[in-house]
């Protein structure tokens, strides 16, 4: 019954079929992963996408985290003897986490408040003979009250305005009036610290120093920038309705009832609850709820600038040569076979102070020639231009023509080059070396590369240290695993860091993958995973689709056609007179097959579609080509920029409020949303996308905070 309802509930929220969102929920209760049910389930869930899937699976958790809340609330009230069942009916039918609270808030166990000490002292009667507000003279009543810690009739209705106080802020009515006021009206403030304004910290919080805006009008952007402010000890942020007095009126209008004598202490006591109470803890409510809207916001960037760079262009399977470059330390070079292995590594010595430009000019010719290099990966980072440069000049002799020359982000390599994994994989390099296999490696297949290294440390999010750890390290995981299923995998070439994204696995499967390789030699089926230590059937459905293997037994093992799927594919072949491998290769034989011959109450026509379609490309890599880019040469550093100037450049991180553009002066600029096009757009991913390569308009240069303001709607 309960998961017919939070079905029922999923469906309206997401505007979804409710029996695609049971059969998803249910598909999800069996274990089976979001890529999986998204490929190879559309039957069962209407052909929901990714997304979708994901969307329920979240919703699903959240209806049944406030489920087990119900349940704790329910069995608290019972146990003070307080339920009844319009209670009881509502807590029931209710599925809104702060509804909910404010249900169960007189009910709570309560710690020692004023209200709670005015209750101890026997003025309970008093409230309620002054919420009445019959009484014309309430210091005579209060009068009988006088006793024990109660000194006088004064010290008595002030206890009882506590008890009707704290009556009034736990009121459900009440508090969603004032909800209502804050969702209609709150501001966000913003004032600095004195004693911080002129600090290197204040300053990077300059903008905010004296800042208000409606909150439904504050980007997330700009509410983690001034509750870092907070955090950090620069600025005081508030959020408050247009209008406290406002406020208090209202409440006022609620529960004051007479003009006499008790009226108006239920009016002072409405007041204190307004100030006291119910205004700290809605704007708490409100402040918590626009930080974690805030931050959705900013993990869906991050999310969404990781899939573009995990989905980067990769080179492919060649001899790649990687450089790290540097001055002082020299340029790191390591020379790579055409599965990543490390053949050769040395440094070279091109730049200032050293200048053994001749020397290394040789050495580079050497390992260009002995390894058999095709293509050459220099980092981004310090001496990146001039490192491009002199090997530029090395590859423009006729004999070196053919070998191609890339310039890598190089963010997190250093990360990785000190992790356990490097080790792991280098345990006799040092970490230098290591950094520059990661940027060679990462032209060659980045998607690869980069799931060995912390997502938060590659560079593309925004605010991923002030967010929830646990949500973003969630996001980001799913994202990593939706871009390994979405690619496909080598099962004989893949590393265990790669594997365990693939649906279905895990780290530890992942290695037995690996070990049953190192001992058996390569798979040469997609059966044979079924041998690997504790790697069930259940996990064999989820991950064997994924899974790629070139020049194996059966064309289809190189195919995202999962192996449940064979023998549709293998009776196609049949009622066509050849065999599988011709089906591949034979456009006019798929031509003529009808799939409509071939659905089951199984399998339906998305799945027979999608079984024809990767027969058409079967193993093709779904990501673009790789294009090769070039900075202005005669713009090197920041002191060469004038504004004005039309430049090109490289989208390195987008935003909600704008996109980083790296023009090759070693400080990227910025393109705030503003200058993004000539029409309103909701979003900079609307224009660009991370490593697309764009033209920019210098149109200001702050040499004092070292910010360089950009423009492409101006060229």
């Amino acid at each position: 019954m309960e998961n017919n309802i939070i079905a029922k509930l999923i469906a309206k929220a997401l505007n979804l079929q409710e029996q695609a969102v049971q059969n998803t929920l249910a598909l999800l209760d069996e274990g089976c992963n979001i890529p999986f049910i998204s490929r190879y389930r559309k039957e069962r869930t209407g052909g929901l996408n990714e997304v979708q899937i994901a969307a329920i699976s979240e919703q699903s958790e959240r209806l049944r985290e406030i489920q087990k809340r119900k349940e704790t609330v329910t069995k608290t009230i019972q146990e003070q003897g307080k339920m009844t069942p319009e209670l009881q009916k509502r807590i029931d039918e209710c599925w809104d986490a702060n509804l909910l609270e404010d249900i169960y808030m007189p009910y709570k166990p309560r710690r020692r408040t004023r209200a709670q000490i005015a209750r101890e002292q026997g003025l309970e009667p008093l409230a309620q003979i002054l919420l009445l507000q019959r009484e014309q003279h309430p210091d005579d009543v209060a009068r009988r009250f006088v006793k024990g810690d109660v000194n006088d009739a004064d010290a008595a209705i002030k206890g009882a305005q506590d008890i009707i106080a704290e009556t009034i802020s736990e009121d459900e009515s009440s508090r969603q009036l004032i909800r209502g006021a804050y969702r209609r009206t709150a501001t966000v403030t913003s004032k600095v610290v004195k004693s911080k304004a002129d600090t290197e910290t204040g300053q990077k919080f300059r903008d905010y120093f004296d800042w208000k805006e409606p909150l439904k009008r504050c980007s997330s952007h700009r509410l983690l920038a001034m509750l870092r402010g907070a955090s950090e000890g620069v600025l005081r942020l508030s959020i408050d309705p247009i209008s406290d007095d406002e406020c208090v009126e209202r409440l006022q209008r609620q529960w004051v009832r007479s003009a006499n004598a008790s009226g108006r202490l239920v009016s002072e006591a409405a007041e204190d609850a307004y100030k006291r109470l119910l205004k700290p803890s809605i704007e708490t409510e409100f402040t918590n709820l626009s930080r974690e809207q805030a931050e959705d916001d900013a993990i869906h960037v991050f999310a969404d600038n990781l899939r573009q760079l995990l989905l980067s262009a990769p080179l492919g399977q060649k001899r790649v040569m990687g450089i790290d470059p540097g001055f002082r330390t020299g340029c790191k070079v390591v020379c790579l076979d055409e599965q990543g292995n490390l053949l050769h590594h040395e440094a070279i010595f091109p730049h200032p102070p050293i200048n053994r430009v001749m020397q290394a000019r040789v050495h580079v010719q050497q390992m260009v020639k002995q390894y058999h290099i095709e293509a050459i990966a220099i980092g981004n980072g310090t001496a990146s231009r001039e490192t491009k440069a002199f090997v530029e000049d090395i590859l423009h002799t006729q004999e070196y023509q053919g070998v191609r020359l890339f310039v890598v982000s190089e963010d997190g390599a250093s990360v990785y080059s000190a992790s356990k994994t490097a080790r792991e994989e280098f345990p006799d390099e040092d970490v230098t070396v290591r950094g520059a296999v990661s940027i060679g490696r990462r032209l060659m297949d980045p998607l690869a590369e980069l799931v060995k290294i912390d997502p938060k440390s590659i560079g593309v999010g925004q605010y991923q240290h002030d967010v929830d750890q646990t949500k973003l390290k969630r996001q980001l995981d799913m994202t990593v695993e939706s871009c390994v299923n979405q690619v496909g995998v080598n099962l004989n070439t893949a590393s265990s860091h790669l594997l365990q994204y693939v649906s279905g696995l895990g780290p530890t499967l992942a290695k037995n993958i690996v070990d049953y390789r190192s001992e058996h030699g390569a798979f040469t089926s997609r059966t044979q995973l079924k041998k690997v230590p504790r790697l069930g059937p259940s996990a064999f459905q989820q991950c064997a689709g994924f899974l790629r293997i070139q020049g194996g037994k059966n064309p289809l093992d190189n195919s995202a056609v999962h192996p449940e799927s064979y023998p549709i594919v293998e009776q196609m072949a049949k009622d066509q007179g050849c065999s599988v491998a011709d089906l591949i290769n034979n456009k006019d034989v798929r031509a003529k097959i009808d799939i409509r011959r071939y659905v089951t109450a199984e399998v339906g026509i998305p799945t027979l579609t999608d079984i024809i379609n990767e027969l058409e490309k079967p193993g093709r890599d779904p990501r673009e080509q790789l294009e090769e880019f070039e900075f202005d040469s005669h713009v090197q550093t920041v002191d060469d920029l004038v504004e004005g100037m039309v430049l090109p450049g490289i989208v390195t991180n987008v935003t909600n409020f704008g996109a980083f553009v790296d023009i090759g002066v070693h400080q990227d600029g910025l393109v705030h949303i503003s200058q993004m096009a000539n029409r309103r757009i909701n979003h900079p991913s609307e224009v660009v996308k991370l490593h697309q390569h764009v033209e920019v308009k210098v149109i200001e240069i702050d040499r004092q905070r070292n910010r360089i303001s950009l423009s492409i709607k101006q060229v």
